[in-house]
């Protein structure tokens, strides 16, 4: 207790998201900043994540997840800002619905960089800094297309979010020695700007299958990503949070 009132849960820490511009980023950016985190916001649209960080007090910061070097700086900005990154959520991807047949291999490549190679990016970059700490938590935004066939989704998204499950692992066992957590959070059927560019028809479609009969809400993700960053997940590592009212049980 402090001056009478509760201690937020992610007092005193700093976070970095990546994709905060909009949607599931820009909830989780605010989420993290109402548990107590000072919140650094990447996003490859610079207006966009400007406007959120002005909202919360955050850190606004132009970033391209597919370029190494960029990223690496990035991270380095919000570190010689705050003094430290305590917690990383790769968020940033790509939600193309193409069908598998209309692929092309430049669009397969680029939802491939952004969604596993940008998230292998940010887990290493992060996982060195906090591993020289001591201390830290990464936080993978996967879903329920990385672990089940969906029509919802175009395949390449599917797989680079499959991968990113493996990645979650290999990272979860290289710097769980060091105190560092990494876990991967697998939503579905969230109302988003993705969820909105559906028809409706495909949408009533998609809810009819939900067991608990609604779409989830970004608010919701957002308190499952600060739970994972917070001390009452400290000895959950290597895991995978599904979110997804039940469409996919196990």
């Amino acid at each position: 207790m402090t001056n009478g009132a509760p201690q937020l849960p992610l007092s005193g820490r700093v976070a970095f998201v990546t994709g905060a511009g909009q949607g599931l980023g820009a909830a989780i950016a605010r989420g993290l900043a109402q548990a107590g985190a000072r919140v650094a916001l990447a996003d490859i649209e610079l207006p966009a994540v400007e406007a959120v960080a002005s909202e919360i007090g955050g850190l606004a910061l132009g970033l391209d997840v597919r370029d190494e070097t960029a990223f690496g700086a990035c991270f380095g900005g919000a570190v010689a800002h705050f003094g430290c990154v305590d917690i990383m959520v790769n968020n940033a991807a790509r939600t193309p619905s193409t069908s598998l047949w209309d692929i092309t291999p430049e669009e397969w490549d680029d939802v491939l960089a952004i969604n596993l190679r940008g998230s292998f990016f940010g887990c290493r970059i992060a996982g060195r800094h906090m591993r020289e700490r001591g201390e830290g938590r990464i936080v993978n935004l996967s879903s329920m297309a990385g672990q089940q066939a969906s029509s919802a989704t175009g395949v390449h998204y599917a797989a680079s979010k499959a991968g990113l499950l493996a990645l979650t692992r290999s990272f979860a066992q290289e710097l769980a020695p060091h105190g560092v957590t990494v876990n991967a959070l697998a939503p579905a059927a969230i109302r988003s700007p993705a969820l909105g560019a559906m028809a409706p028809a495909r949408q009533h479609a998609l809810q009819a299958g939900i067991p608990l009969g609604r779409f989830g809400l970004a608010e919701e993700v957002a308190a499952a990503v600060v739970y994972l960053a917070s001390p009452a997940a400290a000895f959950m590592t290597g895991a995978t949070l599904d979110l997804n009212g039940g469409r996919f049980m196990r």
